[in-house]
């Protein structure tokens, strides 16, 4: 499939989606009185927009908030706050029957088809289901219309009378493209179209959805973790992270000149036959934190190969990165101290040796990467005092210490997404950093 080529929209050119500051956060609750106890912050405060035509790409790790924003948008959960305005309507302010009408114009395409179709309802039942929803002539008339779509998504008609269980994967998702057009939507939302497909049916369904949308002209949000698809049906695309948009442009600059780390994370994860390339990871390490308490400042320093080291120290950035990587261990898990005893063979209440203490502080180094001594003298001074600290089973002390001494910017301030200092909105302090406290 070629790479498809898209002038992004003037100013002049009216949106028909409009997103601004859309959050959408989940309670948790406990006790029996249901009190709640924290939130998940799902989507934290999203905006962009898609234009009639344009298929606006929206990428991240399972778990970020991609599907959350899709049923969000469409008022399959009502989002938090925040606004999405359709056509110049905020739909987030309407009642049942402008919801209805709504959902005529805009319509979903579902990750997996098998959970999205009925099995006691014939093909031709399900793609016309919508049609007799929203009233649309006879039930042969609705038959009629959905044999024809099944012809133009390049299914037979006769497949019509055929169940569920007879088709395969592709065809089901042709079934389920046909039943989103059924109405003649102006908006498409696919949510991970294609990624319980084989490859070559994954081409197959992605050409039939660009075809469709040139002759319909859509606008398709179409969401997706497989950075190598979103190239080839996205004109832009929006990086998320933990419930936040890091970084939105053009396909083509974005892949060509990813600014935020996470979106050259999310590049280096993509296969390919370069054999230069091969071996080379994503540069990421550690978990995405919790929802329910995401990081300070940039929700993205615990884990970013590129986090900013504070002023006065100038290390390698792999071993700071290490080092960032031991108080982000500290401060959620803390450190196993009696497993770093037992290791050197100490029994409890047996006093450490200055032997033991340098076996020990050498195996903490070891689980995180760190150098036997870091290239700057200043900080390897602050570490090892904060080793010691460990030791002799003061971990709070050795996490204020490393927390006070080595605090970076990403983690006090949180970036504007914007373009101050690049070549597109870019949620980070590399880009266009404000001036340090």
């Amino acid at each position: 499939m070629s790479q498809r080529t898209f002038d992004r929209p003037t100013d002049a050119d009216e949106p028909l989606l409009q997103v601004r500051d859309l959050e959408k956060h989940y309670p948790i609750r406990k006790g029996v009185l249901k009190q709640e106890v924290a939130r998940v912050r799902a989507v934290d405060g999203i905006s962009f927009d898609v234009h009639p035509g344009e298929t606006v790409g929206i990428v991240g790790e399972s778990g970020c908030g991609k599907s959350t924003v899709a049923k969000s948008i469409l008022r399959l959960d009502d989002p938090t706050a925040g606004s999405v305005e359709f056509d110049g309507e905020d739909i987030t302010e309407y009642g049942d029957r402008e919801l209805k009408r709504f959902r005529r114009e805009a319509q979903m395409i579902f990750q997996n088809p098998d959970s999205s179709f009925d099995p006691r309802m014939t093909i031709g039942e399900s793609v016309s289901e919508p049609l007799r929803i929203h009233g649309v002539g006879p039930r042969t008339r609705r038959l009629e219309i959905a044999r024809d779509l099944l012809e133009r998504v390049g299914l037979n008609a006769d497949d019509a009378d055929r169940y569920p269980h007879e088709l395969s994967g592709g065809q089901k998702q042709r079934v389920a493209l046909a039943r989103a057009l059924v109405v003649n939507p102006r908006l498409v939302v696919a949510d991970e179209p294609v990624s319980a497909l084989d490859v070559s049916v994954q081409a197959e369904v992605l050409s039939l959805l660009q075809d469709i949308q040139e002759e319909f002209n859509l606008a398709i949000l179409f969401i997706s973790h497989d950075m190598s698809v979103v190239r080839e049906v996205c004109d832009r695309v929006a990086v998320m992270y933990l419930g936040q948009i890091v970084e939105i442009g053009s396909t083509e600059e974005l892949f060509a000149n990813p600014e935020h780390p996470y979106t050259r994370a999310l590049l280096r994860s993509i296969p390919t036959l370069d054999l230069d390339s091969r071996g080379i990871d994503a540069g990421l390490r550690g978990e995405v934190p919790d929802p329910t308490d995401p990081p300070s400042g940039c929700n993205f320093y615990t884990r970013c190969p590129e986090v900013i080291q504070p002023e006065g120290y100038d290390f390698e950035q792999e071993h700071w990165r290490s080092v960032m990587d031991l108080r982000v261990a500290m401060e959620r898990h803390g450190v196993d101290v009696d497993g770093l005893r037992e290791f050197v063979g100490l029994d409890d209440g047996e006093s450490v040796s200055e032997a033991d203490a340098a076996k020990m502080k050498a195996e903490l180094r070891r689980e995180h990467d760190i150098p036997e001594s870091l290239t700057d003298a200043s900080a390897e001074t602050v570490l090892e005092r904060a080793l010691d600290d460990v030791v002799h089973r003061n971990v709070a002390a050795a996490r204020d210490r490393l927390a006070e001494e080595f605090e970076t910017v990403c983690e006090r301030q949180e970036p504007a997404l914007d373009a101050e200092g690049s070549s597109r909105p870019t949620a980070c302090h590399l880009d266009g950093a404000p001036a340090d406290d």
